[in-house]
């Protein structure tokens, strides 16, 4: 079973050929919506909308632990592609790219990160030195190469809190820190994937130049912000496609 993870922009999955839904309920609270259930190709396929079908649960209040947790066991997935929307930083990462990153720093806070919290119950380190599969990233990598979408491999992901945008001095910050591009969800997400060993990646998708960078030097405009991320929504479903055509 193969878990998507539908970040802004992707509330649906125009391909999935949907065959039921399931209102799960979970030890940590309710998921971001019901699972979504069906195929795409060969690959039986779970989707859930991590900020809810209407989009209305921000970043910071995605309840990570439910949706996790609802994957790996009431979904019984096996691995999990995550969709998320992104600034760019890097100079070759601009509006429209598709990129898949190999590292995450995190500047999120208060956000309910391990499953495990009991202090009854042993600690738990998980090796995090690599956040995301390297197998399923050169999955995702080989699926887009199939199909001839452009996509980028390699790059540092900056979580940060939101719902706001960064400031331009925040943005130089994070290129100083070596980031690449800047998001919401990446984490705790992608720890907590580890956690319950749950091979999981990320396909993000830059919908704008991060606050003072390229044409964003003063302001987003938010109207080519939303065009740009449709656009390339519509090239993930491809990559997805090919993905899903391997089994």
């Amino acid at each position: 079973m193969l878990a998507i993870l539908g970040g802004s922009g992707l509330t649906q999955l125009a391909n999935l050929e949907v065959t039921h839904r399931q209102v799960v309920r979970t030890p940590y609270g309710e998921p971001s919506g019901a699972l979504t259930f069906g195929r795409i190709g060969k690959r039986d396929v779970v989707f859930l909308a991590r900020h809810g079908y209407g989009h209305t649960i921000p970043p910071h209040l995605v309840n990570y632990r439910a949706n996790i947790w609802a994957l790996k066991h009431s979904a019984a997935a096996g691995q999990v592609v995550s969709v998320a929307s992104v600034g760019g930083i890097r100079a070759d990462l601009g509006p429209g790219a598709l990129v898949v990153p190999q590292q995450i720093v995190d500047y999120t806070w208060g956000r309910k990160s391990t499953f495990h919290e009991s202090i009854e119950q042993p600690v738990v380190h998980i090796d995090f030195t690599e956040p995301y599969d390297n197998e399923l990233r050169c999955q995702l990598i080989a699926a887009a190469q199939r199909c001839g979408a452009a996509l980028s491999s390699g790059g540092v992901y900056a979580a940060t809190q939101g719902p706001r945008l960064e400031t331009a001095a925040e943005i130089g910050r994070l290129e100083r820190d070596g980031a690449d591009m800047v998001g919401m969800t990446g984490m705790p997400e992608a720890a907590l994937a580890r956690e319950a060993e749950l091979p999981y990646a990320t396909i993000a998708v830059v919908a704008n130049w991060a606050a003072g960078r390229g044409n964003n030097s003063h302001s987003i405009s938010f109207d080519s912000l939303e065009r740009v991320l449709s656009e390339g929504i519509g090239r993930v479903h491809t990559v997805i496609e090919s993905f899903c055509e391997v089994g």
